[in-house]
């Protein structure tokens, strides 16, 4: 697996990761969403260097121009809900792609262990398709597996591309373990730990809820 952490070099990346984290900016819910959106549009455009071109003629009024354009085989895959708003932001870029949605959440079956439930999938075929699984927290790491092994049935990828927002070390040494090695992580921001509920610290709390409102 390729990792490409964004933050390793300053940008107006920054500005946006530094609101989403501030639990006071991150109380206006419409600017939450949208930094998260501005964060996958930079994702979006970071991965697209590393996509299969073609060269296309193109004309203008004036003549003809030769552009080497990406070739259309992306499928963006998210995982509900807090997905929704980096989804938005990769679609923006990539606004020929096919789409698939997942769910995916926890279930506690006691104070700090859980498992991870899968159970709505809507997907084209992947097969020889260029995938992009975007899921904004990479805490521990299942439920991205989790949605990757309930994606194979839709056939087999050319390669993938997973994009994050925030992570954990934990959750990408996991990561590492299960998905096959034409796998590429862009993430915006890694820290270090995870507490004993497996929320990453410091983090920025529930991505869903500051999205969308608290769910009971």
């Amino acid at each position: 697996m390729t990792i490409n952490i964004l933050d390793s070099k300053n940008s107006i990346l920054n500005k946006f990761i530094a609101e989403i984290r501030s639990e006071t900016i991150q109380k206006d819910m419409m600017r939450f969403r949208r930094n998260i959106e501005r964060i996958g549009e930079i994702i979006a455009y970071e991965l697209s260097q590393k996509l299969a071109y073609s060269s296309e003629a193109v004309k203008t009024p004036l003549g003809t121009k030769i552009i080497p354009l990406p070739k259309k085989d992306v499928v963006l895959c998210s995982i509900l809900r807090a997905g929704l708003p980096l989804h938005t932001g990769l679609l923006n870029y990539f606004d020929d792609a096919e789409n698939a949605f997942i769910s995916a959440y926890r279930k506690h079956t006691s104070e700090t262990e859980f498992e991870i439930i899968v159970e709505y999938f809507a997907s084209p075929s992947l097969d020889d398709k260029t995938l992009i699984l975007a899921d904004p927290m990479l805490a521990t790491g299942q439920s991205l597996v989790s949605v990757y092994e309930g994606l194979k049935k839709h056939g087999t990828p050319k390669e993938i591309h997973l994009a994050c927002v925030i992570g954990s070390k934990e959750g990408i040494e996991y990561i590492q373990k299960h998905f096959p090695e034409n796998t590429t992580l862009w993430i915006a921001t890694v820290d270090a730990t995870l507490n004993n509920k497996g929320y990453i610290v410091p983090g920025l709390g529930d991505a869903g809820d500051l999205c969308f409102g608290s769910k009971l």
